[in-house]
């Protein structure tokens, strides 16, 4: 179905990593962490690490953002590979993919609004889980189609037929998930993320994605969609996200969660990859050295699928 995404795999090419920062802001501890072990998964494989910009919302990007996260990225010790991929530059490459799903048949416009989806959502259905979309714009008549488009715009929706999908999780291990409808282009005509993701994957020649396991379960959504577009499977590893101490999401109230921040305040870099990585179940002696030392000892199998508390860097601070 997707043959402009088809390419030749290159056998040295099966494992190769990507890192994908949305430049939005800095990285905080947690996104730096991540950063750590996708560069210590691909390492491990004899891999390249790739790098992705997600910056598909120009509102919210920038290349000051972008040049300030790679200027972190690269004081940590972590290089990347090949050329960069941006996302703003790949909008040709959503479309004919698209295209073909449409024309396939496996979409449908969708006109509810937010409040209708978390209404429709939260509803028992039944066959599908707490939360998931449940096909209420699926089959409209034509006409109905019709009036609803002079309501709003529509999203586009696939149609995944509630269709249950088992994947191993290089981290958390087996997980069986149900696929619902999920959107592909937003009601404002940007691709979602589910549908970006698996075309640059495809066009990167993607083989391992590592990343926060904050989305482990949306993983069932776009192995769906690597299928349906005919593309080769890919191998997952979900890291476990840092979080505040009342396990909530990290956020600027928490203190000094950026290398900024805390190069502000005193510390080195050998500090935070040595915190960072021993949150991890890694030799903090190894990591405070350099990520090559680190990589030698490099245990994937004691990487935790619990979240870890951000507490800062309690040890003294570098004079």
């Amino acid at each position: 179905m997707a043959d402009h995404l088809r390419t030749e795999c290159k056998t040295d090419q099966v494992s190769t990593g990507r890192y994908a920062p949305s430049p939005t802001g800095d990285l905080h501890v947690g996104n730096l962490r991540t950063a750590i072990l996708a560069w210590l998964f691909a390492r491990h494989a004899g891999s390249p690490l790739l790098l992705r910009i997600d910056d598909l919302d120009p509102a919210t990007s920038s290349t000051e953002h972008e040049e300030r996260q790679l200027a972190d990225l690269a004081e940590l010790g972590i290089g990347f590979d090949g050329e960069t991929l941006r996302q703003s530059e790949q909008s040709g490459h959503y479309e004919q993919t698209i295209a073909a799903l449409e024309a396939s048949g496996a979409t449908y416009p969708c006109f509810c609004s937010r409040r209708e989806i978390r209404e429709a959502a939260s509803a028992p259905h039944g066959h599908l889980p707490h939360g998931a979309y449940p096909g209420t714009c699926r089959d409209l008549s034509s006409a109905a189609r019709a009036d609803r488009s002079r309501e709003r715009p529509a999203a586009l929706r696939v149609r995944a037929d509630a269709q249950d999908l088992t994947f191993v999780d290089d981290v958390h291990g087996e997980r069986t998930v149900q696929v619902d409808d999920f959107v592909i282009r937003r009601n404002d005509g940007v691709p979602a993320y589910n549908l970006a993701s698996v075309v640059d994957d495809a066009h990167q020649e993607i083989g391992q994605v590592v990343r926060g396991d904050d989305l482990l379960e949306g993983t069932a959504r776009q192995i769906w969609l690597r299928e349906v577009l005919g593309l080769a499977p890919v191998r997952h590893a979900h890291v476990p996200l840092m979080v505040n101490a009342e396990g909530n999401r990290l956020a600027k109230r928490d203190g000094a969660v950026t290398w900024a921040e805390l190069r502000d305040n005193g510390h080195a870099i050998d500090e935070l990859r040595a915190e960072l990585a021993a949150s991890v179940g890694q030799s903090a002696d190894a990591a405070a050295d350099s990520m090559e030392t680190l990589l030698k000892v490099f245990d994937p199998a004691a990487i935790p699928t619990t979240p870890t508390p951000w507490l800062g860097l309690d040890r003294p601070a570098s004079s």
